[in-house]
């Protein structure tokens, strides 16, 4: 592929999983509308993604657990059973109208880019990043799991060695449980501690497979950007991997509502620059996020990354216009949204001191590192 490539689809533009889900707001299609009032979204780098076919999620998920989502989008009912056997009907996972066909769209997106990569290239998939579904249950908004098939579609097509990167605010349990001990996978997560679902502790290595970072609230840019240089960046680059998959989630910055982090989009933006060219794949998912703004204005500037796009001081009207359409009722911060939500994509940078406690817990990942003969391993051409 010559440029970067953009998956998206409209189903995101109106489907909600309810009124007062943190999924009501509008994401894929601010970032969609964005992108094109910039300019930087032509008709030859978008994807339109496939609704991936219920035997294709049979690479991960069980068959049971994929005809009963079928079976509660068409009813939009679900049984005592499908709430006590995959979590369905929960308050965390609702049904709504489009229960099986939003997620098994965001997965087909996944799929589809595991293929496309096969001779190389980037592309970005922001519908993705669904990563806490579990085989045979929905998990924390996550229906299905797009980037566990991502990496099964990336295998199939010819790429052994993934590093898979996770900076959401949550950790990527369900991604960790589908490669748990796989020695051809480098998981590296960054993740909020004692958050939602409380796993991923330093201690956890997913049976060789894992270095899992839990930070402490409000971690800051300039303990991002230490992060990404001294655990991040060298790791990756000693693996040596095949792909990269980035899952940028966008519920670390300082105003998500489900998150306490204090980063701004410039932490993000630079971890997705600093991982540019150190594989010949890589497939940028995109995850957690729930202020409309500024998952929006994020994940726009993460495919002006992708792009080499440089970010305007100011928005154009048309880009503006699309900020200024959006709501976010029933949360306290869509009350007075300052203006710069509507007129910028940058956010401020929100640098600090770099804590000893994450100074202390890269320490220990890299020296665990160093001790395995594995990871030594990865040096040798």
């Amino acid at each position: 592929m010559d440029s970067p490539r953009f998956i998206g689809a409209e189903i995101f533009r109106h489907s909600s999983y309810g009124r007062w889900h943190p999924l009501r707001v509008p994401r894929v299609s601010t970032v969609m509308d964005l992108s094109r009032a910039l300019g930087w979204l032509s008709k030859a780098q978008f994807i339109t993604a496939p609704r991936a076919k219920p035997k294709a999620l049979m690479a991960w998920h069980t068959p049971d657990y994929v005809a009963a989502l079928q079976r509660v989008e068409a009813s939009q009912v679900a049984t005592a059973e499908d709430l006590a056997r995959h979590d369905l009907g929960s308050v965390t996972n609702p049904v709504y109208p489009e229960i099986f066909r939003r997620p098994a769209t965001a997965a087909g997106g996944s799929l589809l880019a595991g293929e496309l990569l096969r001779e190389g290239g980037v592309i970005y998939n922001p519908p993705g990043g669904t990563h806490h579904g579990m085989p045979d249950r929905a998990n924390g908004f996550c229906y299905l799991n797009d980037p566990v098939l991502a990496m099964l579609s990336l295998r199939r097509n010819g790429v052994r060695r993934i590093a898979y990167v996770d900076i959401d605010a949550h950790h990527c349990d369900g991604v960790a449980e589908g490669f748990h001990g796989d020695p051809d996978c480098l998981m590296i997560s960054v993740h909020e501690e004692r958050l939602w679902p409380r796993t991923g502790p330093l201690e956890d290595d997913a049976g060789g497979a894992a270095l899992n970072l839990p930070v402490p609230r409000r971690l800051n840019d300039s303990e991002m950007a230490f992060i990404r240089d001294a655990l991040i960046v060298p790791q990756v680059e000693a693996f040596r991997p095949d792909a990269i998959v980035l899952l940028c989630g966008a519920d670390g910055v300082e105003e998500d509502p489900l998150a306490h982090l204090s980063l701004s989009n410039n932490a993000h933006w630079a971890v997705v620059s600093a991982l540019m060219g150190m594989a010949p794949r890589l497939l940028v998912l995109g995850g957690g996020g729930y202020n409309p703004w500024s998952v929006g204005r994020l994940w726009t500037g993460v495919w002006a990354t992708l792009n080499g796009h440089a970010i305007p001081e100011r928005l154009p009207a048309d880009a503006e216009a699309v900020l200024r359409a959006l709501t976010f009722e029933g949360n306290k911060r869509g009350k007075n949204p300052p203006e710069h939500w509507f007129t910028t994509l940058r956010d401020a940078p929100r640098d600090g001191p770099v804590r000893d406690a994450i100074k202390d817990r890269v320490g220990i990942l890299s020296r665990r590192t160093e001790a395995r003969p594995r990871h030594r391993a990865y040096l040798i051409p």
